[in-house]
């Protein structure tokens, strides 16, 4: 897709921050191909140095690295180019927090995870916006209020015997006090549940926080969790305030826990059994009303007899322990799914009302479905948008051969274009099962070569095999 950009340089030129190497290949490769020209850095002071000789049209800088978060980066841009545009990138998004990064200058604030083809359009959009002053107080309202999804009201769809069960649970798990634990497949829907169990719980006024546990770097997930103390460690260059101080009087989810690593997991048992916890760097100690929710998508049994989660967390945590049914076991509930993101993405895009083609759902139907309700959404949201302004989504619409096949992608398979792929984390797992059968296998010399280190190919491979995506 070839974008003019009017006013602009023909060819904008993109700064990426972010410490994980692995996605400056794909940033470079998926936005080279759009017609940028891009630079990646592993740290914010790198980037600085850069900015001294190099002008940028845009900097998307991830907001927890090690040295010097994006905070200070983008502070830095706005004070010395101030002409630069800054996405700010987190993986712990809240209204608040977007409030304060849109007020200090950013031009646009985007939660992980997203996809590819979302990333480039935001990157589009940005590049024409026009750059407000850092305290205009008309940035505060467009902050993108979307990343409180509490805000929304939520429904389980779903009439399978197991849906049935787990609604008729849930007034008696919302109203109380008690900790939940969800498991279940990735891209069953455990996040919908843990919103709804705060939405008809008697704290659904106060504050809903989600933390990706796996999302954060290792060094720094204590201090996401409970906050720091300026000068606490280096690059805490002020106070901070930890997610379960922030969520007091409400809920808490903590998205994946079982990537905690065990000596914060014991901290996490404290504030649970004892409601309280210390900031890194300080000796006080605060009390907290807070409803923890927790999810994960590995096998505990395997994650407590590994020594991966500790079992006395385990057990703290799921006094209400639910399980989300994968959607090959929910017979009846694709079309029922299917239609109802049907209505989602038109009231969405403002299009008229839309059908399903018989031959799309029969497909649907019979389709085994590795990624869930998600890969559900996703195929349901791209035949809404390549129908136009048909009344009816058609197989074609969804299945176009442009794209890769929704089947799962196992290893060796995956096209080399990888401009079919659809999501950054698609386009990761190619680059790392590519690196791999380049290399025979040799995870060091993959390692090697893609910049990064073979414990963090060994924690992907793991991760791609629990989601079926490799054999």
């Amino acid at each position: 897709m070839n974008v003019v950009y009017w006013g602009m340089n023909p060819q904008p030129h993109l700064l990426f921050v972010d410490d994980e190497n692995l996605l400056h290949n794909l940033f470079e490769r998926l936005f080279t191909r759009n017609g940028f020209k891009v630079t990646c850095c592993a740290s914010a002071i790198q980037a600085m140095d850069i900015l001294k000789s190099e002008r940028f049209d845009l900097v998307i800088t991830d907001f927890m690295m090690p040295d010097m978060d994006g905070f200070s980066l983008l502070s830095h841009i706005r004070e010395h180019y101030p002409t630069t545009r800054v996405i700010m990138v987190t993986a712990h998004a809240n209204v608040q927090h977007a409030v304060r990064m849109m007020q200090h200058g950013a031009i646009d604030y985007i939660p992980k995870p997203f996809t590819a083809a979302d990333l480039v359009e935001r990157v589009n959009g940005s590049l024409n916006k026009p750059i407000e002053p850092a305290s205009d107080p008309v940035v505060k309202s467009r902050a993108k209020l979307s990343v409180d999804p509490a805000k929304k009201t939520i429904r389980y769809i779903g009439e399978s015997p197991s849906i049935q069960r787990l609604k008729s649970v849930l007034p008696r798990v919302s109203q109380n006090q008690a900790p939940v634990f969800i498991q279940g497949e990735s891209g069953t829907g455990k996040e919908i549940l843990a919103k709804l169990i705060h939405q008809t719980s008697d704290r659904a006024k106060g504050p809903y926080l989600t933390i990706n546990c796996a999302n954060l770097p290792r060094e720094l997930v204590e201090s996401h969790l409970f906050g720091h103390k300026r000068g606490a460690f280096t690059g805490a260059v002020e106070d901070m305030t930890g997610a379960f101080e922030h969520a007091d009087g409400g809920t808490l989810l903590l998205d994946e826990i079982t990537e905690v690593e065990l000596s914060v997991q014991a901290k996490l048992l404290r504030v649970l059994q004892e409601k309280e916890f210390q900031k890194v760097g300080s000796s006080e100690i605060k009390q907290v009303d807070v409803r923890v929710i927790a999810t994960s998508n590995r096998n505990l049994s395997e994650a407590i007899g590994s020594w991966v989660f500790r079992e006395d967390l385990y057990h703290r945590l799921a006094v209400f322990p639910l399980t989300v049914p994968p959607l090959r076991d929910r017979t009846g509930d694709v079309t029922l799914l299917a239609k109802h993101f049907v209505d989602k993405y038109c009231q969405l895009y403002n299009l008229a009302p839309k059908t399903l083609a018989k031959d799309l759902l029969s497909h649907f139907e019979g389709h085994s479905w590795p990624g869930n309700v998600r890969e559900l959404e996703n195929m349901v949201q791209r035949g809404v948008l390549l129908s136009a302004e048909r009344s009816e989504v058609q197989k074609l619409d969804v299945y176009d051969d442009f794209f890769t096949d929704a089947a799962p992608v196992k290893a060796g398979a995956l096209s080399p274009e990888d401009a079919k792929l659809s999501t950054i984390s698609d386009m990761e797992r190619y680059m790392i099962l590519q690196a791999l059968g380049e290399s025979g296998n040799n995870q060091q010399v993959a390692a090697d070569k893609l910049g990064i280190s073979a414990r963090t190919i060994r924690n992907k491979l793991h991760k791609y095999s629990e989601d079926g995506l490799i054999d």
